[in-house]
C-alpha cells in the first residue's frame, strides 16, 4: 500500500518533470516564433558589416580576415566561383549546402537560413550548428564572386553558459527534490498523528494528545478531530452511565418486587400486611412500566424529525386540558394556579407537546409545598410562542441547574426516589422542544422556585 508521503513525493517529482518538459516547449515556441526572426536580422546586420569593413579595405587579404573573424567566435564557410569552399572558425556539426543556395547568393541574394530553418520539438534552433542554419551574402574580393556563409559559434560564445545553466537546473531539480522530501514529511507527520489517534479511538481510547497549534486545513482538521474526541468520551461516559442507570432504575424494583413476592408467600401475614405489601408491589410495577415507556418515547424521539406528525391546534386549550387531567395533584396539594392562556395556533406534533406540558406541570406540583402557586403564561413574540411555567416550589441549585436535561440525572436524588422519578422527564422534554425547533431553558434558585420558559415557532 502506498503511503501519503510516498503519493505526495512522486506527485510532486513527476509535476516537476512535467513543468521542466512544458516550460522547454513553450521556450522553444517562443524562440522559433519571435526570437528566431530577430536573430535573423541581427546576424545578417552583422555579416553585411564584415562585408562592408572587408571591400573598404583593399590591402586585407580575405582568408586572413576571415580566419581572424572565426576566431572571435564564428562559424564561417566560403565558397568561389568554381564551388570549392573553405571553412574558418569552429567547425560544423552537418556541412550539407545545396548547390542551389550557394549559387542563389553567388547571384548577390541573400540567404537567410536562420529564419528558414525547420522547427524541432527538442532543439532550440539557435544553437544547432548546421551548415544550413547560417545567412549567406555575396561578397568579391579582387574581382572574384564569393558566397560568406556566416553564423555564431554559440559553443565558443556560450559553452560555459550552457554549462552553468544545466549545472543550475541539475542543481535546482535535485535540491527540490530533498526539499520536497523533508517538506512532505513534515506535511505528512500530524496527517500520521492522527490516522495513529483513529486507530487508538477505534480501540475504545480517547485520551488523545494532538499538536493544535497548525493554522492551516490540517491544524483545523485535528481541532475538529480533537473535539470529536473529546466529544466521543463523553458520550462514552453517558452510555455507561446510561446503561448503569437504566441497570440501577430496574434493578431497584425488581428487588422489592422480588423481596415482598417471597414475604408474601409466608401464611403468618396479617391480611393488612399483605394488602400493604401487594400495593407496594403494585407502586414499583407501575414504576418500572413508567420506566420502561418512558424509555421507548427517548429511542423514538432520537429518529428525529421522522416521528413527528404535525397538525393545527391551539396550544393554550392543550395546556387547560392537562390542568384539567391533573387537577386531582394540584387541589389535593392546595396549590393557587394564576393562568394568562390566550388562543394560540400552533402547527406541531400535538401528541408530543402534550406530553411536553404534562412533565413541566406535573413537576411543578410535585416539587411544590402545599399552599404555594403555580402560575402559567404564554405570549406571542414574532413568529414564535413564549410559554412560562413558573412555581414557588424547592427550586434547583445552580451546581444542580446545567444538568437537569441529562438523562437520569436527579438534583433531589432523595426526594426523586421519594416520589418515584425516573429522571428522565426534562429529558423527554428537551428532546421534544428541540425536535420542533425551540428551545427550552430553566431559572431557579433555592427556595425561591423554579421559571421554565419554552420558546416554540408557529410553524
Amino acid at each position: 500500500m502506498r503511503t501519503l508521503y510516498l503519493k505526495i513525493v512522486l506527485t510532486t517529482i513527476v509535476v516537476m518533470m512535467f513543468s521542466s518538459v512544458a516550460a522547454f516547449f513553450i521556450s522553444n515556441a517562443y524562440y522559433q516564433y519571435n526570437l528566431k526572426p530577430y536573430n535573423d536580422k541581427k546576424l545578417t546586420r552583422m555579416a553585411e558589416d564584415v562585408k562592408t569593413f572587408y571591400e573598404s579595405s583593399p590591402n586585407v587579404r580575405l582568408d586572413h580576415y576571415l580566419r581572424n573573424i572565426g576566431d572571435l567566435g564564428y562559424q564561417i564557410y566560403l565558397v568561389d566561383e568554381q564551388g570549392r569552399g573553405s571553412f574558418f572558425g569552429g567547425s560544423f556539426r552537418e556541412k550539407e549546402l545545396s548547390d542551389k543556395v550557394i549559387q542563389s547568393v553567388l547571384d548577390g541574394h541573400v540567404y537567410h537560413g536562420i529564419s528558414q530553418f525547420s522547427s524541432k520539438g527538442f532543439i532550440t534552433g539557435f544553437f544547432d550548428n548546421v551548415l544550413i542554419n547560417t545567412i549567406g551574402i555575396p561578397i568579391r574580393d579582387n574581382g572574384h564572386q564569393y558566397a560568406l556563409f556566416f553564423r555564431p559559434n554559440t559553443e565558443l560564445q556560450f559553452g560555459e553558459l550552457r554549462i552553468f545553466f544545466a549545472l543550475i537546473l541539475l542543481l535546482t531539480i535535485f535540491i527540490s527534490i530533498l526539499l520536497v522530501l523533508v517538506s512532505t514529511r513534515y506535511i505528512v507527520k500530524p496527517i500520521t498523528k492522527l490516522t495513529q489517534a483513529t486507530k487508538q479511538i477505534a480501540e475504545g481510547k480517547y485520551d488523545i494528545q494532538l499538536n493544535t497549534t497548525l493554522r492551516d486545513e490540517i491544524g483545523e482538521l485535528t481541532n475538529h478531530f480533537s473535539r470529536m474526541a473529546k466529544n466521543l468520551e463523553q458520550l462514552e461516559a453517558m452510555r455507561q452511565e446510561f446503561v448503569s442507570n437504566v441497570s440501577h432504575e430496574i434493578q431497584s424494583p425488581l428487588a422489592s418486587i422480588q423481596g415482598f413476592s417471597k414475604t408474601l408467600q409466608s401464611k403468618k401475614l396479617s391480611e393488612d400486611q399483605r394488602q400493604h405489601y401487594l400495593s407496594i408491589i403494585e407502586k414499583e410495577s407501575r414504576r418500572m412500566s413508567q420506566l420502561s415507556k418512558q424509555l421507548l418515547t427517548l429511542a423514538s424521539l432520537d429518529k428525529e424529525k421522522e416521528i413527528l406528525s404535525k397538525n393545527t391546534f391551539d396550544v393554550a386549550a392543550q395546556i387547560k386540558q392537562v390542568l384539567f387531567m391533573t387537577e386531582w395533584s394540584w387541589r389535593e396539594k392546595d396549590l393557587a394556579l394564576e393562568l394568562e392562556l390566550p388562543a394560540a395556533f400552533i402547527y406541531a406534533d400535538e401528541q408530543l407537546l402534550h406530553q411536553v406540558w404534562t412533565n413541566l406541570l406535573v413537576n411543578s406540583i410535585k416539587f411544590t409545598e402545599n399552599g404555594g402557586s403555580i402560575s402559567i403564561k404564554l405570549m406571542q413574540k414574532d413568529d414564535e410562542y413564549h410559554i412560562e411555567f413558573k412555581d414557588t416550589g424547592i427550586g434547583i441549585s445552580q451546581n444542580d441547574l446545567p444538568y437537569i436535561f441529562n438523562r437520569f440525572y436527579k438534583a433531589d436524588k432523595a426526594r426523586g426516589r421519594k416520589e418515584a422519578s425516573s429522571g428522565l422527564g426534562l429529558a423527554i422534554t428537551k428532546k421534544i422542544i428541540e425536535l420542533h425547533d425551540g428551545q427550552i431553558y430553566v431559572e431557579s434558585q433555592i427556595g425561591k422556585g423554579t421559571i421554565s420558559h419554552i420558546c416554540l415557532p408557529k410553524e
